[in-house]
């Protein structure tokens, strides 16, 4: 409901289309989980367990039911944007994604749901090369390491440096064919849009010149706005709606503008609704790349 109501006061309306959710199958998971996974994550539900047994993430009755949605819903916003019904989209889905490996859930994650997304325009809509930016205040290590040898998806991050889940060093940047498809940026507590915009200018965007990614998908975490309790890191709504256009900008020059951003975390309800309303409102600008 946060990030409804700062969407409804910063975006307008008229720009703006909702799109319905459908849950992922079990081939869609499959896409980036394995089945042994899948089967732990049901099992784990069905006995009533209160966190999942691979990691810090905690589980109710229908924690299964919302990670498939949140997980198709993504995936019917990349069908979207594929096929032209919008220009670009956001998808305000819990339980987020990032920490979620293909065999283990994590940090609040059970389904990878931007690795799927990347995997499904891959798959489904012919895209050859996928950028992940992950803004989130915490390293998206899942996302990284499904695809540290994979040279077709190009995965950049800004996060905080140390901090959960101890991952994401400057050295770590893909592995055989995929070295130098993986870009981290860490930055201590305390970085703001100063230096996290920066890393967007000069270290993403002259990467992609060399890239030229055909979708861009974004990890829109908001623990990284100023006042977050699980972060220490000051952007501003601003430096979001910046963060954003660059974004955009990328996805205009590379991608035939496709874009789809999907939540992640962001804790302090309405810094939460207040940086999402900002990115949104940016993501609906006809002018925004």
């Amino acid at each position: 409901m946060a990030v409804r109501r700062g969407i409804a006061a910063a975006a307008p309306a008229e720009r703006l289309c909702a799109l319905t959710p459908r849950p992922a199958a079990e081939e869609d998971l499959r896409l980036v989980h394995s089945p042994d996974y899948l089967r732990v994550v049901e099992r784990d539900v069905a006995q009533g367990e209160g966190v999942l047994s691979t990691g810090d993430t905690d589980l109710s009755a229908r924690s299964l039911e919302a990670a498939r949605l949140a997980a198709g819903g993504v995936l019917a916003a990349v069908d979207a944007v594929a096929a032209g019904r919008v220009r670009r989209a956001f998808c305000a889905v819990r339980p987020p994604g990032h920490h979620a490996s293909a065999d283990r859930g994590m940090g609040f994650c059970i389904f990878n749901n931007v690795a799927l997304a990347a995997r499904w325009a891959q798959r489904r809509h012919g895209a050859q090369r996928v950028l992940i930016a992950d803004w989130d205040v915490h390293h998206g290590n899942g996302t990284q390491a499904i695809f540290y040898a994979d040279p077709s998806v190009f995965f950049f991050s800004t996060h905080q440096w140390p901090a959960y889940p101890g991952t994401g060093a400057a050295g770590e940047t893909g592995a055989g064919a995929g070295r130098g498809f993986t870009l981290n940026c860490p930055f201590a507590p305390g970085a703001g849009g100063r230096e996290i915009v920066s890393a967007f200018r000069e270290r993403l965007l002259p990467a992609m010149r060399r890239f030229q990614p055909d979708f861009v998908l974004v990890s829109a975490g908001f623990d990284s706005r100023a006042g977050d309790p699980l972060g220490r890191f000051t952007l501003s709504d601003d430096d979001f709606a910046e963060l954003t256009r660059l974004l955009i900008g990328v996805a205009e020059e590379y991608a035939g503008g496709r874009l789809v951003s999907v939540l992640e975390g962001g804790y302090a309800l309405d810094g939460l609704a207040s940086a999402a309303g900002a990115h949104v409102a940016a993501l609906a600008q006809p002018n925004a790349g």
